[in-house]
């Protein structure tokens, strides 16, 4: 019997069967033994701390699921021993007819138990018998669920804890408010529950779309301190920290529906049918504002036994701030300098109610503006660097980088991937990430305390889409919340990450299979042209490609001489795996010419020059790398053909998204010269679409070709994100 169950293992996992250990988070140290372990629900635990019992409790529980009930089980032994240091530090003995864990805490044994499921899950036939000394890099491994846009039930946020303890993460961030929806019940405010966790309708698709379309459905719920109370029961027995988050002073707008008196218009307000930041928040100068967080606080904080209650305090306008007659009362009486500060003295006044009450405050990195508030944790997630100033002031951070820990954000460029917020934040980029470079200053080091992932749920409207978006991007992160500094090898990672989609499937879990995908990678070679590479981790695979119509099997960088597509698929065996690659190409006089820009592109669309005239157009869900994007400034580039080249046509590609703070550029004008010195403008016919600008003109003979785009600079009165800077987002420049 044992044999035929390695057998079927073997068939099941290939390269990844049981002569390797498949643990995630991988361990500290991992030593070889001689012989086979065979644990199933015969098994005895022995253990003399009854605060072990929880895990013996929940180790019994994963025994009663083994297929080798048939067979004698060895002894399963918890030992509390000091020597082992930290308190989710174990040390975990596998032998043929002996396990034993040892801790120094029943937090410690509780890992060391899951590290043995994990062994078992992966390893039916039998546990080959090892010798593992493991403790955790950061002590706060955390991941926010965002409940507001969309509810999950509470089974659902109960599988969601099994998996974070699981795989070692001990913290579950609960955002429970926001414009879009109220989901704790306060009993001492009704309308909470009546008005602010419903709102009319959802919005349908992406919501830089314009006009925007609505399902007309009614949607929302809450749930009651009672099922609140029943997932933090829950969590505390797989040692997992609950963290509620109250979002203020922003991201009122279903607060306010309820209570119109909060805000500094009086409203009316609504629950928000879309996403985004919204101008109407908590009013400031109304000590009745606080009086109704307090009461609110009165009733959560009893709820959740944890040290930390986060307040948010993150995208928070100013707009009605600035015009509202209390607000301005507020600060001249308090001698607060701008509205900045006056979101200083808010956060201070919740953290001294919340420090009176035994707790801690936390909030977004948002909260440092016009002054850090004295014990507040922050929470950074517009940059590491923020985090980093924080921890120099001797604050406890907690980094959680947007563009690397959002889950939220696209795990595939492929056009067939669901809607997304934004982004693209692929497997390998959070597993490589290094929380603190090695230039991080001595004294910001012990105020790190650790990190954190994030996922909005926006556009996850099923709990099937919510786990796609998770895993497996979060045993990544797993791993380097708990992995020792430069130990991280991400082919191993990808190695035990194959075994983990068994068990991920045999736990019900919907999980994203893409990174495996088909990967390009298009590049400018003085002496062969323009390049497609194409790539994937799959081992011994075999990739086909076909252009104009012509199909060849790919051994070297594909060179591309004419405007068309390149598609591409991958088999293994004869198997063909993932999605077909899709690559369109426009072939002009610019592909591969160096172009200098005065102003350097900014945040997520740091492009390089040179995507400008590759040949690619970048796709509308401007995740792909191909978009140059310039927050405020104007785009100047001068390219340069290297010789005098006759010219009669040039179109820009840019994008025009408002409801992204996205404009179209308000003029375009182009310049020819011989020198790069001396420009002469060039006029012509123009034509203009929503995305493209394209001038024609009698031809002329030039070296040097300015192209420049004037940004709308800031966004107007009544548009969206009014008052800040606008986006210009540009991509190709093709040259005919």
């Amino acid at each position: 019997m044992r044999n035929i169950v390695v057998v079927v293992f073997l068939l099941m996992f290939g390269k990844y069967a049981v002569a390797q250990n498949a643990i995630i988070p991988k361990v500290n140290q991992y030593t070889a033994l001689q012989g086979t372990c065979v644990l199933n629900s015969r098994a005895v635990i022995d253990y003399q701390d009854a605060s072990f019992q929880r895990s013996a409790r929940l180790l019994k529980q994963a025994l009663e699921k083994s297929s080798t009930a048939s067979l004698p089980s060895a002894k399963i032994t918890f030992v509390k021993d000091a020597t082992v240091k930290g308190g989710e530090a174990y040390h975990l003995t596998v032998k043929p007819h002996e396990v034993v864990i040892a801790a120094s805490s029943d937090t410690g044994v509780f890992y060391g138990a899951q590290t043995l499921i994990q062994l078992m899950m992966t390893q039916p036939g039998g546990i080959k018998a090892c010798e593992i000394k493991d403790a955790p890099r950061f002590a706060y491994r955390g991941s926010m669920v965002d409940v507001s846009r969309h509810m999950f039930s509470v089974a659902f946020l109960k599988q969601y804890i099994d998996l974070l303890a699981f795989y070692k993460i001990n913290t579950f961030h609960w955002h429970l408010t926001d414009d879009q929806g109220w989901r704790i019940e306060i009993k001492r405010y009704p309308q909470l529950q009546n008005v602010a966790a419903y709102r009319d309708q959802t919005i349908i698709g992406h919501k830089k779309e314009s006009p925007h379309r609505f399902d007309g459905k009614r949607y929302g719920g809450y749930y009651t301190q009672e099922q609140v109370k029943e997932v933090i029961a829950y969590a505390t027995e797989r040692y997992v920290a609950v963290i509620p988050e109250i979002e203020m002073p922003g991201h009122a707008s279903a607060a306010l529906a309820a209570y119109p008196y909060l805000g500094c218009t009086g409203g009316p307000y609504k629950t928000a049918q879309f996403w985004g930041i919204f101008d109407d928040v908590f009013c400031a100068g109304n000590d009745s504002t606080f009086t109704f967080l307090e009461n609110v606080l009165d009733e959560v904080i009893p709820l959740f036994p944890g040290q930390y209650i986060h307040i948010g305090g993150d995208e928070c306008p100013k707009v009605r701030w600035n015009n509202c007659p209390k607000c301005k009362q507020r600060m001249q009486r308090e001698h607060l300098a701008d509205a900045h500060a006056l979101q200083s003295y808010f956060v201070r006044r919740m953290e001294k109610f919340v420090n009176a009450k035994g707790k801690r405050l936390i909030g977004w990195d948002e909260i440092v503006e016009g002054g850090l508030t004295p014990n507040a944790t922050v929470m950074a997630w517009n940059g590491d660097h923020i985090g980093i100033e924080a921890a120099l002031q001797k604050h406890d951070v907690i980094l959680s980088p947007e563009s690397i820990l959002y889950f939220d954000y696209y795990q595939s460029t492929s056009l067939q991937e669901p809607v997304a917020a934004a982004g693209y934040t692929y497997l390998k980029k959070v597993y490589d990430y290094e929380p603190i470079p090695a230039n991080t200053p001595a004294e910001a080091l012990p105020y790190i305390i650790g990190i954190q992932a994030n996922t909005w749920s926006e556009y996850l409207s099923t709990p099937a889409h919510a786990q796609y978006m998770y895993y497996p991007r979060m045993l990544a992160f797993a791993e380097v919340a708990w992995q020792p500094v430069n130990s991280k090898d991400y082919n191993d990672f990808h190695r035990r990450w194959q075994a983990h989609k068994q068990v991920l499937t045999k736990l019900g879990v919907h999980y994203a299979d893409v990174d495996d995908e088909l990967i390009g990678k298009v590049q400018y070679n003085p002496s062969k042209g323009l390049q497609l590479a194409l790539s994937s981790s799959l081992d011994n695979k075999t990739i086909q490609y076909t252009t104009h119509g012509i199909t060849k099997k790919y051994s070297s960088p594909i060179t591309i001489t004419k405007s068309g597509e390149v598609t591409a698929t991958q088999t293994v065996n004869g198997k063909t795996f993932h999605r077909t690659y899709t690559q369109q190409f426009t072939m002009h006089k610019a592909i591969g010419k160096k172009v200098t820009l005065k102003n350097a592109p900014k945040g997520n669309y740091a492009a390089d020059a040179s995507v400008l005239v590759n040949g690619v157009r970048g796709s509308h869900r401007y995740n792909d790398g191909q978009w140059c994007g310039f927050s405020g400034d104007n785009m100047e580039a001068v390219i340069d053909f290297e010789k005098s080249q006759s010219i009669r046509q040039v179109k820009t590609s840019f994008l025009d998204y408002h409801w992204q703070r996205m404009w179209r550029p308000t003029e375009v004008q182009y310049f020819v010269s011989d020198d790069g010195q001396n420009f002469t403008p060039i006029t012509g016919k123009v034509e203009e679409t929503n995305l493209y600008h394209t001038q024609s003109f009698t031809p002329v003979k030039a070296r040097y070709l300015k192209v420049i785009l004037q940004n709308k600079g800031i966004v107007p009165p009544g548009e969206y994100g009014a008052g800040a800077k606008a986006w210009l987002m540009v991509d190709e420049i093709e040259v005919n």
